[in-house]
């Protein structure tokens, strides 16, 4: 039975995918008392990798921001997978988007804005954040955002 959260991502229009695996030698989050901590997620979809390209030169910020919100859907995913339901996140501390982008590119925070407005809107109050949003000279598989997390469980 989907929970609260898992609904209101559907009505976003996004199901909870699997979460992903890991695509080298690290595992997907770590849990140390009541805190959470999600490794960088990349924009993979149901087909593979999506939003490839580089901010400034040839992806547009909307292109950039709906890579971030699957990059959130991600987070979600793995926070289902440690916790078994997403009730349990208390508070999303904090979030990390890194953006590849041009050197002269400027509207980082408006990319990164993608991953915070899906979480605030699946988790209301508990999707609401401090964050960093910052531009990458290159990310892996030439993804255009990655995020990642830090979650308060109860």
């Amino acid at each position: 039975m989907a929970g609260e959260a898992e609904k209101r991502l559907k009505e976003m229009g996004f199901d909870l995918p699997a979460a992903p695996k890991p695509a080298a030698n690290y595992v997907p989050y770590t849990i140390a008392g009541n805190i959470l901590t999600i490794s960088g997620q990349i924009p993979m979809g149901p087909e593979g990798i999506e939003f490839v390209g580089k901010l400034g030169d040839d992806t547009e910020v909307e292109k950039g921001q709906a890579a971030a919100r699957l990059c959130a859907v991600n987070i979600l995913a793995q926070a289902k997978a440690a916790l078994g339901d997403l009730n349990r996140i208390k508070q999303v501390m904090k979030i990390q988007g890194f953006v590849n982008a041009t050197p002269d590119f400027k509207d980082h925070a408006l990319v990164v804005n993608g991953a915070s407005d899906l979480l605030a809107g699946v988790l209301g109050e508990a999707g609401k954040h401090a964050r960093a949003a910052v531009g990458m000279s290159s990310l892996p598989f030439g993804v255009a955002v990655e995020v990642d997390a830090v979650i308060e469980i109860g």
